[in-house]
């Protein structure tokens, strides 16, 4: 006798033999579907390359937690920031994301994102004794933490230790003097008028910011409600580094060198202020990759080297709305051990967060990387505010040509830029008054 019966949305076939009803396949999908059910699937959003690359490491995430499956999203860098804001505005975040770590406070200030000081009280993974102090402190905001340095970021100076050489510095410079000595000695030395010492293009805001910040400038005052750009401290830095372009040190306000790794090659300038993704592009370059010809050094300081620097990179965030939050954690915590970090830099070239990751011999023993520790221990965040990236692209820069090309003095533009900032930041005035 055959019958027909439904079970777990499939027709299952129960068939009589010898009076006994087969009921085991019934207990058999039965307790698949029970177990599929019990799956809690997480969606993480990965920026550009980053959101590719991760796939490689999510199976031996799920092999390690069953229970936990984990759907990755790739959005391009360009339409990152418009995609989460679109997002959040129509309920729709992911649980996690790889958010860049100027872009924190913004999302703090949409109350988007998940405190994770509980989580890391009880953790025991993950623990800020194990970072580096300032890329750390990139993630606090208003006293809490909001994110977990993934991969990490600074600038520093790539040279060509054959010029150096060649201009009496066996050694890179230590302080600001001896920078600026060694940068009229190279351009002496060239005797070319198409050919500079340093590229410091007034389209890159960060060398005036790490400068400034070198120099003791706080950027902005009152709770980073204000400019402070006219203040002595940044304007000193400020003017320092226009004096390279009035000497014709560097290439006159905005450069647009279209290949800087040939222009280094071919000596158009012996140092430029960059981050670690450089590194593969220049040992192709220079067909150098053993440091024979070039380096990397920390900036040197006012007084000493290394000098302060940027702290940058990318932080793994959770989102309020997420309601799989101890899962996240979980994942979280899986991408912050030593052994996944080490595997994420051999697919990415990004450096580790995790401090004890540098005592592998891949990091300690790179003639082009080693540098990158020593300015780790010298990094600071910019101020943390949504609207950093307005100030620095839409104002800095613009006032760094003005001065640059002498049609406003230092003081002059730094004046007006802070009173552009002060309109940036009415808003932010206004809404901390409430």
């Amino acid at each position: 006798m055959i019958s027909s019966g439904k079970q777990g949305g499939l027709i299952i076939r129960l068939v009589l033999t010898g009076g006994l009803v087969l009921l085991p396949l019934i207990l058999l999908f039965s307790g698949c579907n029970k177990e599929e059910s019990s799956v809690k699937e997480i969606s993480f959003w990965g920026m550009g390359s980053e959101g590719e690359k991760i796939k490689i490491l999510i199976p031996e995430f799920e092999k390690q937690n069953p229970g936990i499956k984990v759907k990755v999203q790739m959005i391009p860098w360009t339409a990152a920031q418009e995609k989460l804001i679109s997002s959040f505005a129509a309920d729709n975040m992911p649980d996690l994301c790889q958010l860049g770590n100027t872009w924190v406070p913004q999302f703090v200030m949409l109350e988007a994102l998940e405190p994770l000081d509980g989580f890391i009280s009880k953790s025991k993974t993950i623990k800020p004794e194990n970072y580096f102090t300032g890329i750390w402190q990139t993630n606090e905001v208003t006293g809490k933490i909001y994110g977990i340095p993934w991969y990490i970021d600074t600038r520093l100076i790539y040279y060509r230790k054959d010029i150096f050489k060649k201009v009496g510095y066996e050694e890179p410079p230590k302080n600001w003097e001896e920078l600026l000595d060694i940068s009229r000695k190279i351009v002496k030395y060239q005797n070319d008028p198409n050919k500079y010492a340093i590229y410091l293009p007034t389209n890159e805001w960060a060398p005036f910011v790490i400068f400034g910040l070198q120099n003791g400038s706080d950027i902005l005052r009152d709770n980073w409600t204000y400019g402070n750009f006219s203040a002595p401290e940044f304007v000193e830095a400020f003017k320092y580094l226009i004096q390279f372009h009035k000497e014709r040190l560097t290439p006159m306000g905005v450069s647009q060198v279209t290949n800087v790794y040939q222009a280094f090659e071919q000596e158009f300038f012996a140092m430029y202020i960059s981050g670690p993704w450089n590194i593969p592009e220049f040992k192709k370059w220079m067909k150098d990759s053993t440091g024979e010809k070039w380096g990397t050094m920390p900036i040197p300081g006012k007084h000493s080297s290394p000098g302060v620097s940027l702290a940058g990179g990318s932080s793994l965030v959770m989102f309020k709305s997420s309601k799989y939050k101890p899962e996240v954690w979980k994942f979280i915590e899986f991408l912050s051990t030593k052994k996944t970090q080490l595997e994420f830099y051999k697919v990415t070239n990004n450096l580790p967060a995790l401090r004890s990751a540098w005592d592998e011999p891949i990091f300690k023993d790179d003639p082009f990387i080693k540098s990158f520790y020593e300015q780790f221990q010298f990094v600071m965040p910019t101020p943390k505010i949504a609207e950093w990236e307005q100030i620095v692209f839409s104002k800095l820069q613009q006032y760094a040509e003005y001065a640059a090309r002498g049609t406003l003095t230092a003081e002059e533009a730094m004046k007006e830029m802070d009173k552009g900032v002060d309109i940036i930041l009415e808003k932010r005035r206004w809404m901390l008054a409430r």
